[in-house]
C-alpha cells in the first residue's frame, strides 16, 4: 500500500477539514482533487480552502490555472501526479482531498491519456461541427467508435469532437484507448474514506447553507471581477455551478433569488451524482454523519479504519 489517503465524497461533506487533520496526524501535505478549485480567481463559488482552514498544512492544485482555459482530467494528471510523487519521495502522506471523481479516479490509477498534439485537427473538427451539426458528427463517430458514439449525446460537443480527434491523430479508437489502459493495474494503492449522511436531508439543508454564504461572502463581485478580465461566459470555469446562474441575473435574465435557488437545485443534484460515482469503488469505507457532524468522532473512526486497514504504514 502506498502513504496515500483519499478523502471523497459529495460536496459539503467536510472533506476539507478531515483531509487537514489526517494531514496533521499523519504528517502530510494536501493534494486537492476538485475540477473548478484549480481556476485562480474562483475561491468563493468553489468553496476553496482559506488559508484558516488549510491550518498551516501545504496544499497543491489549488488555483493553478487560468479561468479562460479549459481544463481535463488528463492535463490534472499531467500536472498533479509529479506532485504527488514528490509527496511521497519527501516521506510524506500524501492526503488527496475532492469530488471529482473523473480526476482522481485518473490519477490512482495512472492512466494514460489519448495524445492531442496540437495539429490543427481539432480546429478542423470545429468547423465540420459547426456546419454539420453535432448530430452528423455523432453518427460519423459511430461509423468507427460505435461503443464511443453509443454512450455520447449531440449535446457533449467537447467529448464527441474528442473522440473523433483521437481516432483521426492516432488511428485508435478513443474505446481502444479506454480498454487498454483499465487493463493495466492501478498505479497507486491508498486507503479510501468516504464522507457521506445517513439523512440525505441533512446534506442537502448544508449544501443551502453554502450556496446562501457564498453569496453573503462576495459571489457577484467574484464573477463581476472575472467577466471584467475578459473571461468568457462560454468558458468552461463560468459554466460551472454557481456561476452560470448569477450571470443570468447580473444580465437581467433572471431574479437573483431565482439564481439561488437553482445553485441550490443544481448542487443538490451534483451531490447525487457524486455519491454515485464514488458508491462504485468497493474499496471506499464510508463515514456516515449528521448535522452537525461530530468531527471528533468523524476522525476517530477515520484514525481507526487506518490502524487496520495497515499497521505497519499508519
Amino acid at each position: 500500500m502506498d502513504n496515500i489517503i483519499c478523502v471523497v465524497g459529495p460536496t459539503a461533506s467536510g472533506k476539507t477539514r478531515l483531509a487537514v487533520e489526517l494531514a496533521r496526524k499523519y504528517g502530510g501535505e494536501v493534494l486537492s482533487c476538485d475540477s473548478m478549485q484549480i481556476y485562480r480567481g474562483m475561491s468563493v463559488g468553489t468553496a476553496a480552502p482559506t488559508e484558516a482552514e488549510m491550518g498551516g498544512i501545504p496544499h497543491h492544485m489549488i488555483a493553478v490555472a487560468d479561468p479562460a482555459e479549459d481544463f481535463s482530467a488528463g492535463r490534472y494528471v499531467a500536472m498533479a501526479d509529479p506532485i504527488l510523487r514528490g509527496i511521497l519521495a519527501r516521506g510524506k502522506t500524501a492526503v488527496i482531498a475532492g469530488g471529482t471523481g473523473l480526476y482522481l479516479d485518473s490519477l490512482i490509477a495512472g492512466r494514460e491519456f489519448a495524445p492531442c498534439p496540437a495539429t490543427g485537427r481539432r480546429q478542423e473538427l470545429e468547423t465540420m461541427a459547426d456546419e454539420r451539426g453535432m448530430d452528423a458528427m455523432l453518427a460519423w463517430l459511430a461509423t468507427f467508435d460505435y461503443e464511443a458514439a453509443a454512450r455520447l449525446h449531440p449535446s457533449d460537443r467537447k467529448r464527441v469532437l474528442r473522440a473523433c480527434e483521437v481516432y483521426l491523430e492516432t488511428g485508435k479508437t478513443l474505446t481502444e484507448h479506454d480498454r487498454e489502459t483499465k487493463a493495466v493495474p492501478p498505479k497507486y494503492s491508498p486507503a479510501w474514506i468516504g464522507l457521506t449522511f445517513a439523512d440525505r436531508a441533512d446534506l442537502y439543508r448544508r449544501i443551502d447553507r453554502r450556496v446562501d454564504a457564498m453569496f453573503d461572502a462576495g459571489l457577484l463581485d467574484e464573477i463581476r471581477a472575472l467577466l471584467a478580465r475578459g473571461v468568457a461566459e462560454s468558458a468552461t470555469s463560468l459554466q460551472a455551478i454557481g456561476y452560470k446562474e448569477p450571470i443570468a441575473a447580473l444580465e437581467g435574465r433572471a431574479t437573483i433569488a431565482a439564481a439561488v435557488a437553482e445553485i441550490k437545485q443544481g448542487t443538490r443534484h451534483y451531490a447525487k451524482r457524486q455519491l454515485t460515482w464514488f458508491r462504485r469503488n468497493e474499496k471506499i469505507h464510508w463515514i456516515s454523519q449528521s448535522d452537525p457532524p461530530d468531527f471528533p468522532a468523524v476522525f476517530a473512526e477515520a484514525v481507526r479504519y487506518l490502524s487496520e486497514f495497515d499497521n505497519d504504514k499508519w
